[in-house]
């Protein structure tokens, strides 16, 4: 059985929702494409990224890779000098994170050379064992690492923030109000995720 799309989730989550179709004519099908990075690379991508907004979380995201020698692996990280990646513009807690990362998938404390078949739940629990690690770090990477269907990161502030805006609530569900909520996208609640990040960004829905 051939796996579904994004797109073809969309166009069911439309048929069910009408928000959802509303969301899907206003901006189209969901633009998540297959990751061209490592499993660890994308990793560390998610704590570089971490409580910034997109173009500052780029730019110290680049100047972290030149700092390793352009290439993001565990090896280069570790020999890499903690005041070398500080002067890149990570924070002091962010280096230690990305060193305790390399540390651990280096030792194989943390292997992921298998976490394609490891369940959401299995992989989530593996990962938040690395310093700064979070279940909201650990849930961005299923989704646009792994591009898993079915994760609802109640946690992150733009998904409930563009819920709210999306079905006209007065105020941000808190996550464990909006954990049912996503119920009723299931089994297809990365793609509700998508949406209400991009409802933030549609003027028309703004007010």
């Amino acid at each position: 059985m051939a796996r579904i799309t994004h797109a073809r989730a969309a166009a069911e989550l439309a048929v069910r929702d009408p928000v959802m179709a509303g969301l899907l004519a206003g901006v189209g099908p969901p633009r998540i494409p297959p990751s061209r990075r490592t499993p660890f690379e994308a990793l560390a991508r998610a704590i570089c990224f971490q409580q910034l907004s997109g173009k500052a979380a780029a730019t110290i995201y680049s100047r972290f890779e030149q700092a390793v020698g352009g290439t993001v692996t565990p090896e280069a990280v570790l020999v890499t000098a903690v005041e070398e990646l500080r002067r890149s513009g990570l924070s002091a807690a962010k280096a230690r994170s990305v060193v305790d990362l390399a540390d651990k998938v280096g030792s194989g404390a943390v292997p992921l050379d298998n976490v394609g078949r490891l369940s959401d739940d299995e992989l989530i629990e593996r990962l938040v064992v690395v310093r700064g690690v979070g279940r909201w770090t650990a849930e961005m990477f299923l989704i646009f690492q792994l591009r898993r269907m079915d994760v609802w990161p109640v946690d992150d502030l733009g998904v409930r923030n563009g819920y709210a805006r999306a079905y006209r609530l007065a105020e941000a569900p808190s996550p464990k109000v909006l954990g049912p909520l996503g119920d009723a996208f299931r089994p297809y609640r990365s793609v509700a995720a998508w949406y209400c990040w991009r409802a933030l960004e549609m003027p028309e829905l703004a007010g």
